[in-house]
């Protein structure tokens, strides 16, 4: 149920360069209840018409907190860099279909992929299942050690390997060397779970094509956020007409491995 509200600031810092933490308070909270989801935000600036889609990072119902993390790109996530608590903001949401966890039974093993500001969402995603008494592993990768957030968060709830792309932390490379590396050991995950750019994504398409519990958030400019102006289309897989479509901000964010096509990209 897509519901508005205009949801206090309670915090704002920086975790990294140009990687903000904000927490917001409100009554919105408690319909938040699926990882993967995500809030559409409206730019408190009248030249600024498109909300932002930025996912759930965490989520308080008991203390009617939820929390986003959101890299500065362009002039909309800039004003909200800027902001104060005690500011508020116009919020939309909780939008999407999340990840699908219902399966995943007590004592089962997940193994969790993200790559730069993918990351957000799979925390709560992890943070639900560990509450579960699900064992996860998580893979993440960030271009270089300035980048990296939430390292000892993630720590704190299983096994996590980090690489960067100039290997100035963790193994050099991207996550799909740290999936290489885990393949070596006959690492045979229960589920999987993966967000981040097409590069990943695509790799994790391919490397889990067979497995039957695989899933994929997809990242997009958006415009509605609600599924009426088909501005944020993806393709079924296997539809050369390409008329099939899927829209990725109410279909989605979340797809099981092998439902759409991923744009090709090098970058993981």
């Amino acid at each position: 149920m897509c519901l508005q509200e205009k949801m206090g600031i309670v915090s704002q810092r920086e975790l990294a360069p140009d990687i903000f933490e904000m927490k917001l308070s409100g009554k919105l909270v408690q319909k938040m209840k699926q990882a993967g989801q995500f809030l559409h935000i409206r730019v408190p600036r009248e030249d600024l018409l498109l909300r932002r889609p930025i996912s759930l990072a965490q989520i308080d119902q008991q203390a009617g907190i939820c929390t986003i993390i959101y890299r500065v790109e362009g002039l909309g996530t800039e004003v909200f860099s800027k902001m104060k608590p005690g500011d508020s903001l116009d919020v939309l949401g909780p939008l999407g279909n999340g990840f699908d966890t219902s399966f995943v039974n007590r004592g089962s093993t997940v193994l969790i992929l993200g790559g730069g500001i993918g990351v957000p969402p799979l925390y709560e995603l992890s943070k639900q299942f560990v509450n579960r008494g699900v064992k996860v592993v998580h893979l993440l990768g960030f271009a270089t050690s300035e980048v990296i957030f939430y390292e000892k968060e993630f720590r704190l709830l299983g096994e996590t390997r980090i690489s960067t792309d100039d290997g100035s932390y963790g193994v050099k490379g991207h996550v799909g060397t740290l999936l290489e590396e885990l393949e070596t050991e006959n690492f045979l995950p229960d589920a999987v779970y993966a967000c981040g750019s097409d590069g990943l994504l695509k790799m994790v398409d391919e490397k889990f094509a067979q497995h039957p519990a695989a899933f994929i958030s997809m990242e997009s400019r958006m415009a509605c956020g609600i599924g009426a102006c088909y501005a944020c289309v993806c393709y079924e897989k296997g539809d050369v007409t390409q008329k099939r479509s899927r829209k990725i901000c109410d279909q989605g964010p979340v797809f099981k491995i092998g439902e759409v096509v991923i744009s090709d990209s090098s970058r993981l």
